[in-house]
């Protein structure tokens, strides 16, 4: 009894000594956090920097500051309270701290991207830059974040000789399982080594114009093995990244967001070429989605009932270019319908013993 009531007063002590360096930890983590935010609004310049970064690691530190206190003080107070408990607590503080770090790591890493997207902002219609920069720093965290983890989970697993030894088993079978493990997961090596080609050679990034299967719509994420394609009508087209590397795509913002369209009317051959032009001209360039680079009107094609004419026009964007294309489409035909009615497409046919006449038709929709 004696001896089991000096042992109950051992580990008494130890876990009143932890609690201690626990609370010590505590105290520290929060005095430092105190300082250094004070010095921080002092300096002034940077300061948005300095607070991304010390909210993203708070919760880490807390943590840690307190296992390392916690560590020193098992190092010194379990030989003298409880001298077979040292072995075991330090393995499992050990594992905290392992875990802690890589807490603090994966922080920072979090903390450093969301800095680059605050300076690099993808608000603008030009950002092109912004997106190169966004698409990198996204696809690197998720490596960074995959590289930590399975970094911190093999050093916790080193802890423990049973782990060890298991370890080296598996490394002597590694030659075998390597090869079936390769065979087997042959096409997924592949779409992550296409992931870390499109971070690097970037034929898209995040918010790029792309035409995929068909559809118009955004780049709104890219994974290390898919990428999230948005639709002009908010629905999501998964589309695996090989998809980039081995299939035509279009990409209507690779070098700039600045593009060209088309509307196409479809008129009768007595239209007046000049004066639509002109009109042509008034419309685009008072378009508030015009940017002033280049608009232009040509007869394209004739048939024996229509003239074909072909309207380009520029905007800095892809949603302001569909905005332009469908507010010139529109006045251009309420122009005509008003000043040269005429000029719609008609039908001509021919009544025998009354001579050629004009059958007025509905006009003909414009198409692309």
């Amino acid at each position: 009894m004696e001896f089991l009531a000096a042992e109950a007063e051992s580990w008494f002590y130890l876990a009143l000594a932890l609690a201690g360096a626990i609370v010590i930890g505590l105290l520290v983590h929060a005095i430092g956090f105190y300082i250094v935010r004070g010095l921080s609004r002092r300096v002034g310049r940077g300061e948005p920097v300095r607070k991304e970064v010390l909210a993203h690691i708070y919760r880490p530190l807390q943590l840690l500051v307190p296992l390392l206190v916690a560590s020193g003080v098992v190092s010194i107070a379990a030989p003298e309270f409880a001298p077979g408990a040292e072995g075991p607590l330090g393995s499992l503080l050990h594992i905290g701290v392992v875990f802690s770090v890589a807490w603090l790591l994966i922080a920072l890493v979090m903390a450093a991207e969301d800095i680059i997207s605050r300076k690099f902002s993808m608000e603008e219609a030009d950002n092109l830059r912004a997106r190169k920069i966004v698409t990198q720093t996204r696809i690197l965290r998720r490596i960074a974040i995959i590289i930590i983890g399975v970094l911190a989970v093999g050093v916790m697993l080193f802890e423990y000789e049973a782990f060890r030894s298991l370890g080296t088993g598996i490394l002597a079978s590694a030659g075998i399982i390597g090869i079936v493990v390769g065979l087997a997961a042959q096409r997924t090596i592949g779409t992550i080594i296409a992931g870390f080609q499109i971070a690097f050679t970037q034929p898209i990034r995040v918010d790029d114009v792309v035409i995929v299967e068909g559809d118009f719509g955004w780049i709104e994420e890219i994974t290390l093995t898919y990428a999230v394609v948005r639709v002009w009508d908010q629905r999501r087209i998964i589309v695996p990244v090989t998809h980039f590397i081995e299939s035509p795509f279009q990409n209507w913002t690779r070098e700039t967001s600045d593009l060209l369209g088309t509307v196409f009317l479809y008129v009768d051959h007595r239209v007046p070429f000049a004066e639509v032009r002109e009109a042509v001209g008034r419309i685009v360039e008072a378009s508030e989605y015009y940017d002033g680079r280049v608009w232009r009107l040509h007869v394209t094609d004739t048939s024996e009932r229509t003239v074909e004419m072909r309207l380009l026009m520029s905007a800095k964007s892809a949603p302001d270019l569909w905005e332009l294309r469908c507010e010139v489409r529109e006045k251009i035909v309420a122009h005509l319908q008003e000043r040269y009615p005429e000029a719609l497409p008609r039908v001509r046919a021919e009544i025998r013993g009354e001579g050629p006449v004009d059958v007025p038709s509905v006009s003909v929709p414009p198409s692309e």
